[in-house]
């Protein structure tokens, strides 16, 4: 029965909670029409959504997040500095290929989007096979170390939240 009202709760309750922040003010009724969007949206997208990704280990998450919150913060002030410091001639960006060993879709988008959110990289192409994927960096001294960086930080504890 719950499934039915409900087929993505954390859809549903993501969806109601944005919808709080938005409208910037806790009313009963801000609540009821939070809950009723966000069981809507859950509902009529639910047919987009072929399956639940299985999380293999869910406590590796919050490590993850804060690796990925002291990246972003940290890649914001070495950005500041390039963009602030050097010229753009002085700048080596190139586009890398980092090779992966993920196999679930949304492992390989969380990678993606994590790249993408950390300043400095972005996530450009993934090959047709899945086996491989663009970055382009804003500067690059060593393409291998960044690699080895993104395999390490992200790649491997993905793995272990995914797969």
């Amino acid at each position: 029965m719950m499934s039915r009202i409900a087929p993505r709760p954390f859809i549903a309750l993501t969806c109601a909670l944005v919808f709080m922040f938005l409208l910037n003010e806790l009313t009963l009724g801000g609540v009821l029409l939070g809950a009723v969007v966000g069981l809507a949206v859950a509902y009529f997208t639910g047919r987009f959504w072929p399956g639940s990704p299985r999380l293999r280990n869910p406590r590796v998450i919050l490590a993850y997040i804060g690796v990925v919150m002291k990246d972003i913060f940290v890649s914001n002030i070495q950005v500041a500095r390039l963009v602030l410091f050097r010229s753009g001639s002085d700048l080596r960006s190139q586009f890398i290929t980092v090779p992966l060993d993920l196999r679930s879709p949304e492992a390989i988008a969380a990678l993606a989007g994590t790249i993408t959110l950390t300043p400095g990289t972005l996530s450009s192409d993934l090959s047709a096979d899945g086996r491989a994927l663009l970055v382009h960096c804003l500067n690059v001294d060593d393409p291998d170390a960044i690699v080895a960086d993104i395999k390490n930080r992200y790649e491997r504890p993905l793995k272990e939240i995914f797969e």
